[in-house]
């Protein structure tokens, strides 16, 4: 695998790293500003509303420029984002921060897919992506509890400025690691044609199938706290421990599923998503014991993130010809998951359906992913059928007379896929 993999999964191990470790500052972050955790709550919000809008934006007002260029001015805004954060006066401007923040995240990942693929053969794309999504794996599990830590030891401000080193040295491995691409300026389809992509079904199925998959991991992971102590009767302190597990998880998953999808991306998708199933709705049954507790965090995150390179690469491949907006669209995606699945698996709390409720309500948006995987390769094989021709005379029957040539001058099928 090339060496420039490592300089976009450096990146990605930021990005992971600052979205995630504000859910263990809050109470220092609250403490510090004067204000409720609730309140401090909506900074987590407002990284997501960044991710949701600047994906697709960022994308499609860069689709011209090289993907070098877009990666490392990416990177400079998350450099801005965090070092703003770290300074901030008060709560308005540490959410204006982390708003900012969350901008260049799914535009970074989704072009970093695009180049990430870019530099291995056809036979390794899956996999390629998965090196790059190592870094936000790896992230759960070193990268969140160290800056946690420092934040306890040494004050939140100070983990958003460590945050912000690791973004310059992406900046410094992008500049050194990646290609130049100037060929793609010139070739690319800008933004009308990336702008085209996305008014393609199979493209939108693709993101459908993002949303509902992973908001059935989210409907779950965003109350595993209260199921581990409440239902597997874990203390509050070796709730870190068991979230790296989930860490672990993902990132054997994660690895997994880019190598299997290299041999099969329908197949590991579809099996991924029937694990998610399984292992959701095990979940209340897993979590009446402290060691199946265990188990069961480390499958989910396995379970789930065997899914997140065939779902990348799937919208990518849907949308061949302008790839980076679709592709950043699928990052807008995961973020809408994680909103969605956390409200769904609320309402099963708030129903009084019980603790590990949510997983239940996860259980069944994993099965509602499948429907939705199924529909769409219901699509790709009715597309990829070739139309008969009207006056080719079915075999047998209705042979033409000698000298009478048959011929058909229909138009080609409108969105028909070649390979």
């Amino acid at each position: 695998m090339p060496l420039a993999l490592l300089a976009l999964a450096v990146g990605a191990f930021g990005i992971g790293t600052t979205e995630f470790v504000m859910m263990g500052l809050l109470p220092d972050v609250a403490d510090d500003l004067h204000i409720s955790i609730p309140a401090a709550g909506h900074l987590v919000s407002a990284y997501a509303l960044g991710v949701v809008i600047g994906a697709p934006l960022l994308a499609a007002v860069t689709a011209r420029m090289s993907r070098r260029t877009v990666l490392m001015a990416l990177m400079s805004l998350f450099v801005v984002g965090n070092a703003l954060s770290a300074l901030a006066p008060g709560n308005g401007s540490l959410l204006a921060a982390r708003f900012l923040s969350g901008l260049p995240h799914g535009a970074f990942f989704g072009v970093g897919a695009v180049v990430a693929t870019a530099m291995v053969p056809p036979e390794r794309k899956a996999r390629s992506v998965s090196l790059m999504f190592l870094g936000l794996t790896v992230a759960n599990i070193a990268g969140v509890p160290a800056a946690t830590l420092m934040g306890q030891h040494f004050g939140w401000r100070a983990t958003f400025l460590a945050v912000s080193v690791i973004g310059l040295a992406a900046i410094a491995s992008l500049a050194l690691l990646i290609p130049h691409d100037r060929e793609h300026a010139a070739s690319s389809a800008g933004l009308r044609g990336e702008l085209a992509a996305l008014t393609s079904l199979p493209v939108w199925l693709a993101l459908g199938t993002t949303v509902a998959g992973f908001g059935a991991l989210f409907a779950a992971y965003s109350y595993v706290t209260p199921m581990l102590t409440d239902a597997a009767g874990f203390a509050e302190a070796n709730v870190t421990l068991l979230l790296a597990l989930f860490g672990v998880g993902a990132t054997a998953g994660n690895l997994l599923g880019g190598r299997l999808a290299d041999h099969s991306l329908r197949g590991t998708l579809f099996g991924g998503l029937a694990s998610l199933v399984a292992v959701l709705a095990l979940f209340p049954l897993l979590m009446r014991a402290e060691a199946s507790a265990a188990l069961a965090v480390t499958l989910l995150g396995m379970a789930a993130f065997v899914t997140g390179s065939p779902l990348q690469l799937m919208v990518m491949e849907k949308a061949a010809a302008a790839p980076s907006l679709a592709s950043s669209a699928n990052q807008a995606a995961f973020n809408l998951a994680n909103a969605g699945g956390a409200w769904i698996g609320g309402l099963a709390l708030a129903a009084g359906f019980g603790t590990t409720s949510p997983a239940l309500a996860g259980a069944a948006l994993a099965v509602l992913g499948l429907g939705v995987a199924s529909v769409a390769q219901a699509v790709d094989r009715h597309r990829k059928t070739p139309p008969t021709p009207r006056n080719t005379p079915p075999s047998g029957r209705g042979t033409p007379p000698p000298g009478r040539v048959v011929t058909s001058h229909l138009p080609e099928e409108p969105g028909a896929l070649h390979p």
